[in-house]
């Protein structure tokens, strides 16, 4: 017995000590948040010189005249904007050996992502440069700045959720690592660290995502969770698993040292109701981020703010497309001090993995310009506008947590597509949408989230007046678990996939709605 209380307490005592160098390190660390805020455009004129420096002696750089660029105004002008299938060829190039391609010398690492089920997965580089300049140090600029607003923070005393994907080999080239890029991230987690998390990597990395959230219920069930991290979608099927294992109420039952959850990949809005209900206490912390496969690119940097600060000096150069000319084929190229506020950009990024003006397809608003805050606002291939009603996903996001809020209704996947007009038949939009919480009156519903997006919407307010050329919006209900059940039909379950929101064709829905209607 007095074995193991010395080793507890050897245990604690070591623990304690990691958290002081930690605290240490995170108090110093955090200046770099203030440096974000404060010289932006310095930090990006820097990044671009050395992004510049890198790329000239790669085979991109030289065929694209690297050599000749001397300013961001050449850079615009001689390096053209690319798409993932215009940059794919010198991806595979670099997958399959090939060295000083994209950036200089080799590759082993590509984050697979399919984003919103497209049908072919894409592989983006992620390079040594990009995973210690942006993702690790995303992840420890977000920690400084959850230390610095909770001081008590004790990350080594406690475990932390790890939800990661899979990770495998290119079959042409074993020497190359493909996987999700949390997958990625996890395989080079230093070893100090990788007993803060939990659950175990054997489960966490598992392939089987069935399986996986089964397993990860079980053995999380036993932990002292502090932090946790995750897309919410994925993360209300684990909380649901656990609350039916355990027969608790809400989360912190289990996890009653839990303080703050991390969150980014979907807009949060239509879930922020449900996960207060599972996190209940009045001093738990949300946070979200904004990364990808292509990177980090920011954070929520302040409690109580929903707003979150771009990040600078992190192996990435920004431009930026207005979304009303970003359909055009030579769209006006914007650097960072010519943004405005309120209106929507389409993101273009150059960073230390090789991408080269790189049209990301995500759009954001900046709130702020000193420092530069923003809200992600939707995709560039996701939004309708058949009618003329330009309707982005921000705009459905905010709408639906509204009536959510005032009917007491909790919501786990949603998509949008336009219902066309055929003869004297009115168009309008059909929503299909899985429930954790039905509302009782779905009349009711549909028309307080009609008159919700209306008021945010004053585009599709005006196609909605008196009837004229929109109809008031359907809601298609379907069972809890349609979309997984989609997605796992589709070969697209777990991971980084996403259910795409809107659609301005019919595919997506009436697929759903066909396999939701089978199960039945």
């Amino acid at each position: 017995m007095l074995f193991f209380i010395r080793e507890w307490l050897q245990n604690m005592l070591l623990k304690k000590s990691i958290n002081a160098s930690l605290k240490t390190y995170l108090s110093y660390r955090f200046s770099r948040i203030e440096s974000i805020r404060n010289e932006a455009l310095g930090l990006q004129n820097q990044i671009f010189e050395y992004l510049l420096n890198k790329g000239k002696n790669t085979l991109y750089g030289r065929l694209n005249g690297f050599d000749k660029i001397k300013s961001k105004t050449d850079f615009a002008k001689i390096c053209p904007l690319s798409t993932y299938n215009e940059i794919k060829p010198f991806i595979f190039q670099c997958m399959d050996g090939n060295k000083n391609v994209l950036w200089p010398g080799y590759t082993n690492y590509f984050s697979k992502s399919s984003g919103t089920t497209e049908e072919q997965s894409k592989y983006l580089p992620v390079t040594k440069e990009l995973l210690y300049q942006n993702l690790r140090s995303g992840g420890w600029d977000a920690t400084s700045m959850l230390y610095h607003y909770r001081p008590e923070s004790n990350l080594p005393a406690h475990k932390n959720l790890l939800m990661g994907g899979t990770i495998g080999r290119w079959p042409t080239n074993p020497e190359t690592l493909v996987g999700d890029v949390s997958a990625i991230m996890i395989n080079e987690l230093p070893r100090v660290s990788k007993n803060w998390y939990a659950p175990d990597f054997s489960i966490a990395l598992m392939k089987d995502f069935e399986k996986k959230m089964n397993l990860m219920s079980q053995a999380l069930i036993k932990e002292d969770l502090f932090l946790l991290a995750g897309v919410p979608t994925w993360t209300v099927v684990l909380f649901e698993k656990m609350l039916q294992l355990t027969g608790k109420e809400h989360i912190l039952e289990i996890w009653p040292n839990a303080k703050v959850y991390f969150h980014g990949g979907v807009g949060f809005d239509p879930y922020r109701k449900q996960f207060k209900s599972y996190l209940p206490a009045k001093d738990f912390d949300f946070f979200e981020v904004f990364n990808a496969s292509e990177g980090y690119f920011g954070f929520q940097d302040l409690p109580g703010n929903e707003d979150m600060l771009l990040l600078f000096g992190n192996g990435i150069y920004y431009e930026f497309i207005s979304t009303e000319d970003s359909q055009h084929e030579n769209p006006e190229v914007l650097q960072l001090k010519d943004v405005e506020l309120g209106k929507n950009y389409e993101l273009v990024i150059s960073t230390v993995a090789g991408l080269w003006r790189y049209r990301l397809g995500d759009t954001i608003r900046f709130s702020s310009l000193n420092p530069y805050r923003f809200k992600v606002t939707g995709r560039t291939k996701q939004f309708i506008n058949v009618f003329g009603e330009e309707v982005m996903i921000g705009d459905t996001e905010k709408a639906l947590a509204e009536v959510c809020l005032n009917l007491n209704v909790d919501v786990k996947d949603y998509t949008v597509a336009p219902i066309f007009m055929e003869k004297e038949k009115k168009g309008g939009h059909e929503w299909v949408i899985e429930f954790v919480k039905e509302p009782d009156d779905i009349d009711l519903f549909q028309k307080m989230l009609d008159n919700s997006l209306q008021q945010i919407n004053s585009d599709y307010q005006a196609k909605r007046f008196n009837d004229m050329a929109l109809e008031n919006l359907k809601v298609n209900i379907v069972p809890f678990g349609s979309f997984e059940n989609w997605l796992k039909a589709k070969g697209k379950l777990g991971g980084q996939n996403k259910v795409p929101r809107l659609s301005s064709e019919r595919k997506y829905i009436e697929e759903i709605k066909a396999l939701s209607y089978r199960k039945r």
